[in-house]
């Protein structure tokens, strides 16, 4: 699949809210500068997103070689509902569970035991090392469709380490992009009619 075919043409929305397509796709990003990729199956109805991925890294200066499993199922106005990971490293495997329950607590399981924790009003998880999880947060806002600028409170989940911690992301949106600050990198986003990246300069491309 290429950049450009994420969904059919026409299908987002431009009133300044998520797009209204149904698809189903598979979307690859290879990793700029890192023997990196990640590939995910889309389902998307609506707001409403569900999303079976993997990252496979190699070793770096910044990281250990590390395989990321997720599967991620959001509300049908896009606020994460769950995340699951199944994180594999040299050191062995880890599983962590992040779920939001009905009043807006965040529980994160983790082989350590449960933490309960508002992530600081947090409606979005962001994977590290995934353009995949900037969809969340760009699509709510309608950032693909026009102009804003936004604060996102996130639970931001750092890889390879497994760490769970509160994360502000930054997104200002202009024509044709969308500039972001995150705790891992500052760079300017394109993204296709549905919100989903096209390319993350410094970080991954899609193919």
């Amino acid at each position: 699949m290429s950049s450009s075919q994420t969904a059919p043409e026409g299908t987002a929305a431009h009133d300044g809210t998520a797009p209204s397509a149904d698809f189903k796709t598979m979307v690859t990003w290879r990793g700029e500068g890192a023997d990196r990729l990640e590939q995910v199956r889309l389902h998307v109805t609506g707001a409403r997103i569900k999303a079976y991925g993997r990252i496979i890294a190699a070793a770096s200066k910044e990281h250990e070689a590390f395989s990321a499993s997720y599967e991620l199922v959001t509300n049908d106005s896009g606020v994460t509902k769950r995340l699951s990971v199944n994180l594999l490293r040299a050191s062995g495997e880890t599983q962590l569970g992040i779920t939001r329950d009905g009043e807006n607590n965040w529980l994160v399981q983790t082989s350590e035991g449960t933490i309960r924790e508002d992530f600081n009003g947090a409606e979005d998880v962001d994977l590290a090392l995934s353009p995949m999880f900037n969809a969340l947060p760009i699509r709510r806002h309608g950032l693909q469709s026009g102009a804003g600028e936004i604060d996102v409170p996130v639970a931001y989940l750092y890889l390879p380490a497994g760490i769970v911690e509160p994360a502000t992301l930054h997104y200002t949106a202009s024509e044709g992009s969308i500039a972001v600050v995150s705790p891992v990198a500052t760079s300017t986003l394109t993204v296709d009619d549905n919100g989903f990246v096209v390319d993350y300069p410094g970080l991954a491309t899609r193919v």
